[in-house]
């Protein structure tokens, strides 16, 4: 990286260039021991296994992890589902949220601007296991007024990595 990039976090903390290739390493694969990142990035080990360090006791590695074929293992239906609730009150979303944290098929939830309130990402077997988790589990939910489903069909991008370098 020749030119200096920064990028700031807790308002007072700066990543320079060399956090940032340390972080883009790990997230294409978080394998490397800290030899192999510290030759790519032109660190001696010990220098860059105190960053590497300093980032996860900053937050910004939250975990590392290995990710998994979901088509290999079976996983083949990716649906997007929209929700509406019966009542958007507290407590009705803090219901529907301790709920859906709950299921191992959500993959991701986020609450939603717009007239959803929100969206779900949902991975299933097959369209039977996914109609068998709509019926039994989210229709089923007292909190939920309406769900609208929307199959993936072909996947185009799908990416765990952040655009750490198109920041600035």
């Amino acid at each position: 990286m020749s030119k200096q990039a920064y990028v700031h976090i807790n308002m007072t903390e700066k990543l320079d260039s060399t956090d940032l290739a340390i972080l883009d390493l790990l997230q294409s694969d978080c394998s490397l021991s800290t030899a192999a990142i510290a030759e790519r990035v032109n660190l001696s080990q010990s220098p860059c296994w105190r960053r590497i360090s300093r980032l996860e006791q900053q937050g910004l590695i939250r975990e590392r992890v290995a990710l998994l074929n979901r088509e290999t293992l079976g996983m083949d239906v990716v649906v997007f589902a929209t929700v509406n609730l019966t009542a958007t009150g507290r407590q009705n979303l803090l219901s529907f949220e301790r709920d859906i944290v709950r299921y191992p098929e959500v993959m991701e939830c986020y609450t939603m601007t717009g007239i959803w309130d929100y969206m779900l990402k949902i991975v299933t077997r097959d369209v039977r296991h996914y109609e068998s988790f709509v019926r039994e589990t989210l229709s089923a939910n007292p909190d939920v007024r309406e769900l609208h489903s929307h199959m993936a069909v072909t996947e185009i991008k799908n990416s765990t990595a952040l655009p750490l370098q198109t920041q600035g």
